[in-house]
């Protein structure tokens, strides 16, 4: 995978539990769990736009990306 979830460290430094930020936002702890495991596969920008603006934090704060060979492999075979 070349997108890394980093919300759990950006809640470790701001020293919030998740379950407040789930519900300050309007999404369940299970959904907000799935994101901060990385479990996801996608992403609203609306539930990003809420976590930044609740985490006074940016997307990049959140998500990363790291160079992958696999995925040049991938996309190879996907014809992009």
């Amino acid at each position: 995978m070349a997108i890394i979830v980093n919300l759990d460290v950006v809640l470790a430094k701001r020293k919030v539990q998740s379950k407040d930020v789930a519900e300050r936002i309007g999404l369940s702890e299970n959904n907000l769990s799935r994101i901060k495991t990385g479990r996801i596969k996608a992403i609203r920008f609306s539930t990003l736009n809420a976590l930044c603006r609740e985490l006074d934090c940016k997307p990049g704060d959140i998500l990363d990306y790291v160079y992958d060979e696999a995925d040049e492999f991938e996309d190879f075979y996907n014809g992009e």
